[in-house]
């Protein structure tokens, strides 16, 4: 019975500290400018294309206000109109949670300027509409800032990515030559068939 209840109170407290760790979006100060190449409204191709994100530290926050950052990670993130009716790319304010921003460009130590990485897309990158966010993290790899291409309602500066469909014209041409091809064949087939049958009557 007292190893039950032992066992009992441990998951009750790992739950707990699974709940309270880790920071919440809303917190976290927007002290990093970041801007990407993509324009608004363009559309870029996953696989194909590449984009340059530039990243650095807003220099009207005081001095030291940084002292804590050792790491920055640029998302590539969902905006709102590809989030509707989405639950796997939900919202959370609870940064374990979320699944706004998920896939990865690049992780690096953190400096307060020059900061630019030219990224392929990856093919899994789903067709939808983005803008980039980069956190800085501390020494316990915590989120303690950001920064974001789009404004607070993450309703400007957006961009689309078209993914790759995994069909080019060449392959629907030769599609339709084999089908006619076998259609022909067909043809040929009863009509040699038919005349022997005829030859044997």
């Amino acid at each position: 019975m007292a190893t039950r209840a032992f066992l009992l109170t441990s998951l009750l407290l790992s739950c707990l500290l699974q709940i309270c760790s880790g920071a919440y979006f809303s917190s976290l100060q927007r002290t990093l400018i970041v801007t990407a190449s993509p324009k608004a409204g363009e559309v870029v191709k996953s696989g194909e294309d590449k984009i340059t994100v530039t990243w650095g530290l807003n220099q009207s926050y005081p001095a030291g206000t940084d002292s804590a950052y050792k790491t920055v990670k640029v998302k590539l993130c969902y905006a709102p109109i590809s989030q509707v009716d989405r639950a796997w790319r939900k919202t959370v304010d609870h940064l374990t949670k979320d699944k706004t921003c998920q896939h990865k460009i690049v992780s690096q130590p953190y400096k307060a300027s020059n900061n630019s990485v030219e990224w392929t897309m990856e093919k899994d990158v789903p067709t939808a509409t983005y803008f980039i966010r980069a956190y800085a993290y501390d020494a316990e790899d915590q989120e303690v800032a950001y920064g974001q291409t789009t404004d607070a309602h993450k309703t400007t500066n957006l961009f689309d990515i078209e993914a790759i469909t995994g069909r080019h014209a060449s392959l629907d041409i030769a599609a339709v030559c084999f089908s006619a091809f076998s259609v022909i064949s067909l043809c040929g087939f009863f009509w040699v068939e038919k005349r022997k049958s005829r030859v044997a009557k």
